[in-house]
């Protein structure tokens, strides 16, 4: 084997991207949905990734009113406006632009999601993260940060990476701690021309989503532009330069479970059993 056959193999290039399909959720809320739909099930261990973007209350306004979750993890990051959340154990509060939540539903949590306007404008994401099969049960735990909470590393020419998740090549250490999937959570902004490279697991999945600007990966030197998803080969490394004056991404990354996965509506298990058992125990109380 060539060196030159070598170094490819550790560079992570761009197997795929896509757009997503436009859907509803909640109480009518629109978005994109980026992971989760037939044409792209899921992205071991993650299930589900939503973009909701606009500036038209009518959009988002009626939020996602109460509902259970079973099995997973959701991660509601906020790009622009605000959502309430409150649940059934007794939390309640508020993530705010460039804010985030981590929230381990494990073995069962009721909640709402309810956005609050910010000048009209509503952006943001939610991922869901599945869970290993040993720790579904797992007790309910939140972990939420503000804006100003959460890791900054700087990088040359005035870029930086807000680190969710996960640690940079400098030791820059995520504020969320998860050792589930050991996850990596990435927001990046870049300045024309600038360049990021970081080192991941090279067994773990990866992608991108351009947030804003255009960028392009990889030693194959693929473009990839604003609201759209990438989904990365395996490999040691990711290249990414910016192609635009502001270029933000997110890279996001996680060990796959290679378990099972039995998935309906708010509850992601391993059996069809236990997801039978699942909504017999939301009926009866149980969470």
């Amino acid at each position: 084997m060539t060196i030159n056959t070598v170094q490819q193999r550790r560079i992570r290039e761009l197997s795929h991207i896509t757009n997503g399909l436009r859907a509803t959720d909640g109480d009518g809320v629109k978005m994109t949905r980026l992971i989760g739909h037939h044409q792209l099930e899921m992205l071991d261990p993650f299930l589900l990734l939503d973009c909701f973007e606009t500036e038209q209350a009518q959009d988002y306004i009626g939020g996602f009113p109460s509902h259970p979750h079973r099995g997973f993890e959701t991660v509601t990051y906020m790009i622009d406006g605000k959502m309430r959340h409150k649940d059934s154990i007794g939390n309640e509060g508020v993530i705010e632009a460039n804010g985030v939540q981590w929230m381990t539903a494990g073995r069962g949590i009721i909640h709402s999601e309810m956005p609050e306007q910010t000048a009209g404008l509503m952006r943001g994401f939610q991922l869901w993260v599945n869970l290993p099969q040993a720790n579904k049960m797992t007790a309910p735990r939140y972990q939420e940060f503000a804006a100003d909470k959460i890791a900054v590393e700087s990088l040359t020419h005035g870029s930086k990476v807000r680190v969710i998740a996960g640690s940079t090549n400098n030791g820059t250490q995520g504020t969320v701690t998860e050792h589930f999937v050991s996850p990596t959570y990435f927001d990046v902004s870049l300045n024309a021309d600038d360049h990021f490279s970081h080192r991941l697991n090279a067994e773990h999945n990866a992608f991108i989503y351009i947030l804003e600007g255009e960028a392009i990966v990889g030693e194959q030197q693929q473009r990839i532009g604003r609201n759209q998803l990438g989904i990365l080969s395996l490999g040691e490394q990711i290249n990414i330069q910016s192609q635009t004056d502001n270029c933000r991404f997110l890279l996001i990354a996680g060990q796959p479970l290679n378990e099972s996965v039995a998935r309906a509506g708010p509850f992601v298990m391993n059996t069809k059993q236990e997801l039978l058992q699942a909504y017999s125990d939301y009926q009866g109380n149980r969470f």
